[in-house]
């Protein structure tokens, strides 16, 4: 019984805080003090993952989905700084 209280507890500050970063984000859009393309990318393993979702019907093949393609557009992109480096473009 108290392991159920317990990890309800943490789950539940789990969510508080992602709440309060939610909240901060937005604030600081409003205020001027981030940048929208920067709050863009950071939602694009998060719009993956419910299109995977979408497709595959199974969090589990959902999550596996997003971190092959996150680490796929990762070393695409270090291929591509690593040219714009070497060809000074």
């Amino acid at each position: 019984m108290i392991v159920t209280i317990a990890i309800g507890l943490g789950l539940g500050l789990i969510g508080l805080g992602i709440l309060g970063m939610l909240i901060s984000g937005i604030q600081s859009l409003i205020k001027g003090k981030q940048d929208f393309k920067k709050i863009l990318t950071m939602l694009v393993p998060f719009a993956f993952f419910g299109i995977a979702y979408g497709i595959f019907g199974d969090i589990t093949q959902a999550g596996v989905a997003t971190m092959l393609f996150m680490m796929a557009l990762m070393i695409l992109t270090i291929l591509l700084t690593g040219l714009r480096g070497t060809f000074n473009v």
